[in-house]
């Protein structure tokens, strides 16, 4: 493979994560805030955990995890981050006090469609080779998200009396996102249970963990991607075992993987943690506060930050 390819690949990774921060401190915060935030945080929690989990000199690598496409990498990662932000930044005007509807319900479709065959990519190419691997991973991609986005719908439906469109493709990006570590790893009936598992509990973290803690993420990043990671990182241990019909290899302890699982899964979360708050109370510190003010949040970002308005 030559080397460009790789770089090129790679630097998918590193867009993908940092953009997904975003999410959780929407309609709120500075555009040169944001930048240097990302910045930072991308330096000095997004390269050295990428090392730690894909470089043969890793601490992750080293450990014996198993992350074939990202989980820790990209989904705890971020999400983390996300969440330390969006607390220190503080919730929207309104936020718990009145309806803050989506947007477009079109546009989640039509974006979770394009996020899933995208997702394709990150799984199957992290393979980095055309054989059964990839193809497995390819599979796993399209299974555990179905299986997540059914759970979510039957959980809505279960606790809420209706099951929606959002939901199910909420549950759709949580399946995505636990079946991300796993994907080179698990079988097929793995990722189906993996996928359920994760539908079920990013149902939870999204409508009673967050009410319940009162943090606004905008986009439920932390909810979806961080608990969705935690959920797809440690139940990689579970599903990689060959005895479940995965790729664990001989003399595979399922016991002994879940410890390490666990343990790269704990320093995730607070390496990420720590770097993102530091690098919000930097940013606070050169731009004077990172919100906007309440008449900007108001009329919008897109017209207050960059003139600009999306309908005419």
């Amino acid at each position: 493979m030559p080397e460009l390819v790789f770089i090129c690949f790679q630097l998918t990774f590193a867009c993908i994560t940092s953009t997904l921060i975003i999410g959780g401190i929407a309609e709120r915060m500075k555009f040169g805030a944001v930048m240097a935030f990302l910045a930072i945080w991308f330096t000095f929690s997004y390269l050295p955990i990428a090392h730690m989990v894909w470089s043969g000199a890793g601490l992750f690598f080293n450990m014996g995890a198993l992350d074939f496409a990202g989980g820790t990498v990209v989904h705890i990662n971020s999400g983390v981050a996300a969440l330390v932000a969006a607390i220190v930044l503080g919730p929207r005007i309104g936020y718990m006090k009145e309806p803050i509807a989506p947007h477009n319900l079109v546009f989640v479709f039509i974006g979770a469609c394009l996020l899933w065959v995208g997702w394709f990519g990150f799984n199957a190419g992290s393979a980095l080779a055309a054989n059964g691997t990839a193809a497995q991973a390819f599979l796993n991609t399209i299974t555990a998200p179905a299986a997540a986005a059914i759970a979510w719908a039957v959980g809505e439906k279960i606790t809420r009396g209706h099951a929606s469109a959002l939901g199910f493709f909420s549950g759709a990006v949580a399946g995505l996102v636990a079946i991300t570590p796993a994907a080179g790893f698990s079988g097929t009936f793995g990722a189906i249970v993996l996928g359920a598992v994760a539908g079920f509990v990013c149902l939870w973290a999204v409508v009673t963990l967050k009410p319940m803690l009162k943090y606004d993420d905008s986009l439920d990043v932390f909810g979806i991607h961080g608990i969705g990671g935690i959920v797809g990182a440690i139940g990689t241990g579970i599903v990689a075992d060959p005895s479940l019909g995965g790729f664990g290899g001989e003399g595979y302890s399922m016991g002994g993987q879940l410890v390490i699982q666990v343990l790269a899964v704990g320093v995730a979360i607070v390496w990420s943690g720590v770097v993102a708050f530091i690098a919000m109370l930097i940013v606070k510190a050169i731009f004077g506060g990172a919100r906007v003010s309440e008449s900007a949040e108001s009329d919008g970002l897109d017209l207050s930050s960059h003139g600009e308005r999306a309908y005419n």
